[in-house]
């Protein structure tokens, strides 16, 4: 039978280890990383996610049956003070419930593509929180996949996990090279349709009805010539203000949607 422990000491060595995960050279180094929050443990759980180590605070949480279920789903799980929670909380937000996980890693192969796949591609996004914000529209529009190029962000970061409400572990996330990604793109007759200010036509004009993967650059650059060279389509949103460009996560929330308009109407 699982043993149940109680940590009632901000030195204690599971705490220390925990704390070093909010940074990436541990997170690369043990290949785990942090899900706090009731919605985010709440996916991956619903994922399939096994937690290596569950951390809950009674005083903190009043999900009993929630806490019933992490505590079946984790190798060990630790009760913890309401000061002790504080030191492994991420951020402001506590609600009392935490877990270290292993990472979870998919290649191209994992991919269901179906018969009409619709993808996301993300060049070089540097915040953590527009990829997360990202990982939220993709979900919500039940795309095929979200493929990272040339990461400049760690996916697994904490902040990712958060922003996107866990939803990363409910949609296959690969991370490859723009040479990699383009080359799966062409071999399965994918559309390649780049976003960029500059585009050839606009989005709306896109045919989305077939095969197609939407790319979204990094937040200062925009998307490498790599990809304007490799596109089958340039694709812009018209600006009518002094902005010449929108937040990369609109930007993607924009695309697609359209995407799952154009494939409403035409099925």
């Amino acid at each position: 039978m699982k043993q149940e422990n109680l940590i009632s000491s901000p030195n204690n060595p599971k705490i220390k280890n925990v704390v070093k995960l909010r940074e990436r050279s541990s997170r690369d180094k043990t290949k785990m990383t942090i899900v706090e929050g009731i919605r985010e443990l709440s996916r991956a759980q619903e994922s399939g996610i096994y937690f290596e180590e569950f951390y809950y605070c009674r005083e903190l949480t009043t999900n009993k049956k929630l806490i019933e279920e992490c505590w079946a789903q984790s190798s060990i799980s630790f009760e913890l003070t309401k000061k002790v929670f504080a030191k492994i909380a991420f951020g402001d937000r506590q609600e009392g419930v935490l877990a270290v996980v292993r990472q979870p890693r998919y290649d191209f192969k994992d991919l269901n593509l179906g018969k009409n796949p619709l993808l996301f591609v993300v060049e070089r996004v540097e915040k953590p929180g527009n990829l997360g914000a990202i990982l939220r529209t993709a979900d919500s529009a039940a795309v095929n996949g979200l493929i990272v190029c040339d990461a400049a962000t760690d996916i697994y970061n904490p902040n990712v996990i958060r922003s996107s409400l866990g939803t990363i572990f409910s949609l296959k996330t690969i991370q490859a090279t723009n040479k990699n990604a383009l080359e799966f793109l062409k071999e399965n007759k994918i559309q390649v349709c780049v976003t960029a200010p500059d585009g050839d036509i606009n989005y709306s004009e896109v045919d989305f009805r077939q095969p197609s993967a939407i790319v979204l650059g990094s937040e200062d650059k925009g998307v490498s010539n790599f990809w304007l060279s490799g596109a089958d389509v340039k694709a812009k949103i018209p600006m009518k203000g002094k902005a010449d460009s929108l937040n990369v996560s609109t930007t993607a929330a924009v695309v697609v949607f359209e995407a799952i308009r154009q494939r409403n109407l035409a099925s």
